[in-house]
């Protein structure tokens, strides 16, 4: 069944099954249709996210076992709440029972088939020793220096991460393997981690299909016009295009001249990057299979495709145009072969092999290296946002959410998510410079001639990271600027560290607090008021437009959280819970900075789910029109500003907005609707209308 709602929860082993028992009934109050839970299965010890499964065959002892499981089922079945989990597939940690018998026992383990190594390379190489140490080699694996695991690994993994092996789930004995005990667990929701990893994701889907029919979502980046293969039977994506539709919502287009670059020569470059440094032996091993074709030739061909690709990976033979527009874009003779051999085989292992590894290069070199680089407009850096495209017209809003509605309607939908680069309410902030990008423009050249960092791509960062998500501490932004200037690669990195730079990264926040701290301040408080604004109507967007959306853990409040781990950080459900009794006792709180506000329309918007159905674009009139973003659907219309600071030097004047036939509520403050917009959200920048 699919859910009205859900609320995503990190468990930790300070965050147990056991914890989240004790905020079901919070949970319920709110009006969440289902707990979204992070992965629950085995997971290495003191594991905060989930991700690193060690053993698919039974749920975490360390987050309550299955008793706890178990437990927390019945609890929010009792009160008619589902349990969505997140699955992980792809991949495993390493090391775990399986892996040491295939290291133990070779080829001939019981499990070698379980984990994607290439067996005709000998024995399987570690990448664990210090740097210089002298190879350990064993009958049935070999230990060397950790640096030649980027080019010499010979077992397909997450991404760069060798400490996570790609599993065969292909093969239906692994399947059966790493999915029975999950799958016995009679959940209403999986959430499917990473598809494009997987060898045959439609395959994959089918067979998952095959053995439940929950609702199923898939952690699928899609880019800005691609949408899912029709193929697979699934109910929608985990929401990351809503995402980009939503905020760009309540950036202002008007502002893109300020703010302009090359993304894409940047973006190329730092794909490239990964092909040539992280990546080099999947490329490798990818190359090897291109016949007729010189070796070093073959995988500069590889490495060309997979940089130019305009999505994450096609699914062959669905997904064509992708595949040719990457073709095309990386011409050659040894392109030309590579392309002939992939389309007459489209499920064979060269095809599979560029396809599966395509996302690692679009999601390594774009994500987590690009989006640390061109750091212009940072609320456009968003996993898959498009940096390219600055803001949404409230046209093309309406365009795709009506698609949703008729397309994927069960599709989930979010703001917030353990893998995004900012937390919504920054970006929300983040969204008012837009408004005002010469005079912010004008003030971060003032601040950085007298504290600037030398890097420009990180100091614009820097700076937008202060302001968005202030007060900020100095520990949090230092944690925070280590990780971006690493991913970066640019002065600094994981792999070489440079002390100098590292050091003076570390010490430029109090430097930044002692010498502009106060201007820097002041300008983050002035356009508070206006971020929550934005804050308040990107989420009630996002409540009621078509999909099923998702609360990220503590965002009913306002939360100012960074990349991971920041957004890991502890939730005070007890805060959380004593507001929404006030409000559910009638109280209207104010905007304020207790985010009650949010926690009020969170509230509401979740109480009318069940009222909304098909969806109607609402056009106002007047001449503040433009700020406006409304829709109907049944007996619910929603209400909201956009370019609150704008706004602000006019005034709604007689805009209004038409209402359809009936009597309407606003039941965010319970007062009945006024077509006049200066009096119907004289109270709050959005309004809940009920029939």
């Amino acid at each position: 069944m699919t859910p009205s709602s859900t609320y995503r929860i990190q468990f930790t082993p300070s965050f147990t099954f056991q914890a989240a028992v004790s905020v079901v009934d919070y949970l319920r109050r709110l009006g969440i249709g289902a707990l979204y839970a992070s992965p629950m299965l085995d997971a290495r010890p003191g594991s905060t996210h989930g991700y690193d499964v060690v053993d698919p065959t039974r749920a975490r002892p360390e987050l309550g076992g299955d008793a706890g499981r178990v437990a927390l089922q019945e609890a929010l079945a009792s009160r008619g709440m589902g349990l969505v989990v997140d699955i992980v597939p792809n991949h495993m940690a390493v090391p775990n029972p399986w892996w040491d018998d295939v290291l133990e026992h070779g080829e001939k383990s019981a499990y070698a088939k379980y984990f994607d190594i290439d067996w005709s390379s000998g024995r399987v190489l570690l990448p664990v020793l210090a740097e210089g140490a002298a190879e350990e080699e064993y009958d049935h694996h070999r230990k060397v220096d950790w640096r030649r695991g980027n080019t010499e690994l010979n077992y397909r993994r997450f991404f760069d991460i060798t400490e996570l092996a790609a599993v065969r789930v292909e093969d239906p004995e692994v399947f059966a393997a790493t999915h029975d005990e999950v799958l016995r667990w009679g959940v209403s929701g999986l959430r499917v981690d990473h598809p494009d990893g997987l060898a045959d994701p439609g395959a994959y889907f089918r067979a998952l299909r095959s053995r439940t029919d929950g609702w199923i979502v898939v952690e699928k980046i899609l880019g800005p016009d691609e949408d899912l293969p029709q193929s697979w039977p699934v109910d929608g994506t985990t929401g990351y295009d809503a995402l980009r539709e939503v905020c760009g919502l309540f950036i202002d287009p008007l502002a893109a001249p300020h703010f302009d670059g090359d993304f894409h020569a940047v973006e190329h470059e730092a794909r490239r990057l990964v092909t040539d440094t992280m990546l080099v032996a999947e490329v490798r091993r990818i190359a090897a299979l291109v016949k007729g074709v010189p070796f070093e030739d073959a995988c500069a061909a590889v490495a060309d495709v997979m940089v130019n690709f305009p999505v994450y990976r096609s699914y062959l033979p669905e997904g064509l145009a992708n595949w040719e527009l990457a073709v095309a874009l990386s011409d050659g003779p040894a392109v030309r072969s590579l392309d002939e051999q992939v389309r007459a085989d489209p499920h064979g292992e060269l095809a599979t092999r560029i396809q599966q590894t395509s996302g690692m290069v679009v999601a390594k070199g774009t994500e987590d290296t690009t989006f640390y680089r061109y750091t212009n407009f940072v609320a456009l850096n968003e996993v898959g946002g498009s940096p390219d495209r600055f803001g949404m017209s409230v046209e093309e809003f309406h365009q795709r959410a009506a698609h949703r509605e008729a397309a994927w309607p069960r599709s989930m939908t979010t703001l917030s998510t353990h893998d995004t680069k900012r937390s919504e309410d920054v970006r929300a902030r983040l969204a008012v410079l837009s408004e005002i990008p010469a005079e912010y423009l004008e003030s971060v050249s003032r601040w950085t001639s007298v504290c600037g960092l030398p890097e420009p791509s990180l100091n614009a960062l820097a700076w937008q990271t202060v302001l968005g998500a202030w007060p900020i501490s100095v520990e949090r932004l230092q944690q925070y600027l280590e990780k971006a200037s690493r991913e970066a690669k640019i002065a600094t990195s994981w792999v070489d560290r440079n002390a100098e730079f590292d050091a003076l990264v570390k010490e430029w926040p109090s430097r930044m607090l002692a010498s502009v701290g106060d201007e820097v301040a002041a300008f983050a408080e002035r356009i508070t008021p206006d971020g929550w604004s934005n804050s308040l109507g990107q989420k009630l967007v996002q409540l009621t437009a078509p999909g099923v959306p998702d609360v990220y853990q503590g965002t009913e409040l306002w939360d100012f959280s960074l990349v991971d781990p920041d957004n890991r950080r502890p939730v005070d459900f007890a805060v959380r819970s004593s507001l929404l009794e006030r409000i559910e006792s009638g109280w209207v709180p104010p905007v304020d900075s207790t985010g009650a506000a949010k926690l009020l329309a969170v509230h509401r918007a979740l109480q009318l789910r069940s009222l909304m159905r098909g969806y109607r674009p609402l056009q106002a009139s007047g001449p503040a029109a433009s700020h406006l973003v409304a829709f109907q659907r049944g007996d619910v219309i929603t209400v909201a500003t956009r370019l609150p600071l704008t706004l602000a030097r006019t005034g709604w004047q007689d805009t209004v907005l038409p209402l359809p036939p009936g009597s309407w509520t606003d039941v965010l403050t319970g007062r009945p609707a006024q077509a006049e917009l200066g009096r119907l959200l004289d109270v709050y920048p959005i309004a809940l209308l009920s029939r």
